[in-house]
């Protein structure tokens, strides 16, 4: 009986995560389920010429929806079964995965390649001069942010592994290329469970095609965990006009683990 409860509260959150997924991906005018459970018309995203700022650099401003991997990185991604070049020792560890040991199940950060079924938004630093900040607000999960440098700085030579690694940017024509490297090695590339390590390097080009829709490649380049380098490629599309970033409280060490009977893999062990 106690291990029908865990499977129904993990299907219950796993659930609850998917709802706003489908809400967000109908397009053309399509019925969805919201995050609420009620039937939702959404219209089409904007097709018209792709904005730009006054010194013509492509404007990247807006709330976004989709774009990276949720449930399968290599299905989502646009690979076929088994496309994805991952080494026995990392395929190993990712069958060998749990959902419900899902870190960001836990409220922690999503790390790259990863996105999440909520919108997010690129925030650039312009005015009469050229960026040298950008951000990438992700309000879905813990109030995270991306900072992506784009003054010309170099990655440093030693760096502390973080979940987002440290960014830099740079523009190819109209589309942003985004170089990061110095990621730890505690997220999910998904929820299937598909790992990495420390030497992880990913390049991401985010390409605005017209105003509501912009696709988003992400070469992954890890050693470590595969055999060669491999691009997987996501659309995104402009939300609703009116729509905004909502408040959304997930705190590190949140009880989702121990409610549903299971104890969260990230936590220090308690002292006796």
């Amino acid at each position: 009986m106690e291990d029908v409860v865990r499977r129904f509260l993990v299907v219950s959150i796993v659930i609850g995560l998917s709802l706003p997924l489908l809400a967000q991906d109908a397009q053309d005018g399509q019925q969805g389920v919201g995050a609420l459970g009620q039937t939702v018309k959404r219209p089409a995203p904007p097709s018209g010429p792709t904005p730009r700022l006054p010194d013509g650099t492509v404007d990247l401003n807006g709330l976004w929806i989709g774009g990276a991997a949720v449930g399968d990185m290599e299905r989502e991604g646009g690979l076929k079964p088994g496309e994805v070049p991952i080494l026995p020792a990392a395929k190993a560890l990712r069958d060998s995965r749990q959902e419900p040991n899902d870190p960001y199940l836990f409220c922690m950060p999503q790390g790259v390649v990863r996105g999440q079924p909520y919108p997010w938004r690129f925030v650039q630093n312009y005015t009469h001069k050229k960026a040298t900040h950008l951000f990438k607000l992700e309000e879905g999960n813990i109030h995270s942010y991306r900072q992506i440098f784009m003054d010309g700085r170099k990655h440093p030579a030693e760096l502390d592994p973080t979940w987002f690694g440290h960014s830099i940017g740079s523009w190819e024509g109209d589309t942003l290329v985004v170089d990061t490297v110095g990621f730890n090695d505690r997220f999910w590339f998904d929820r299937r469970g598909h790992p990495h390590t420390e030497q992880l390097h990913t390049i991401e080009r985010f390409t605005r095609k017209d105003m509501g829709h912009m696709e988003i490649k992400v070469t992954v380049d890890d050693p470590g965990a595969y055999a060669k380098p491999f691009t997987l490629t996501f659309n995104a599309r402009l939300s609703n006009p009116g729509d905004e970033l909502m408040e959304y409280i997930c705190q590190e060490n949140n009880q989702y683990g121990i409610a549903g009977g299971h104890p969260n893999p990230l936590a220090e062990p308690a002292k006796k």
